[in-house]
């Protein structure tokens, strides 16, 4: 498989637009653990790591069409349904925290999902939701509401 090289012709260049737009949003949405997530990642792989701010922070999440409420949301459905995905349905339960969503919105996509992943999947989300939820609470956190983009006019 060819490597694909940014626009500013290095490959993985940090200091890419493409780059900047995915950190600045993984920054808005994952807050203060966002260089801790991504550092993590890259020292694994670095390819990765670029691929994860690249493609769903920098192209995905900053589109307009649907608010950053939604789309978390939308995420922590999708991470509830596949069912293994615990690590990232606990940074997508803060994220959306972060987005506006309430603990009830969060709970209440979590049960929904029960009729398309069954009872253990399901489960497993509203665990990890009790986590994030105790979490927060223990250290007095109230996430940051990151300013929601406002949804395209039909």
């Amino acid at each position: 498989m060819a490597r694909r090289k940014s626009g500013a012709g290095d490959l993985h260049n940090e200091n890419s637009a493409a780059y900047q737009r995915g950190i600045t949003e993984l920054h808005k949405q994952l807050g203060p653990m966002a260089d801790a997530y991504i550092a993590r990642i890259k020292k694994i792989s670095p390819e990765f790591a670029w691929v994860n701010v690249t493609f769903p922070f920098g192209e995905l999440y900053t589109r307009d069409a649907v608010d950053l409420k939604t789309r978390e949301l939308c995420t922590v459905a999708a991470l509830t349904v596949q069912g293994f995905s615990l690590p990232e349905l606990t940074i997508h339960i803060e994220a959306a925290l972060r987005s506006g969503a309430s603990r009830a919105e969060v709970v209440e996509i979590i049960t929904q999902m029960i009729a398309y992943c069954g009872f253990p999947a399901a489960t497993n989300a509203l665990l990890t939701a009790e986590t994030v939820f105790a979490r927060l609470d223990a250290a007095n956190v109230k996430p940051k509401k990151a300013r929601p983009r406002k949804a395209a006019k039909r």
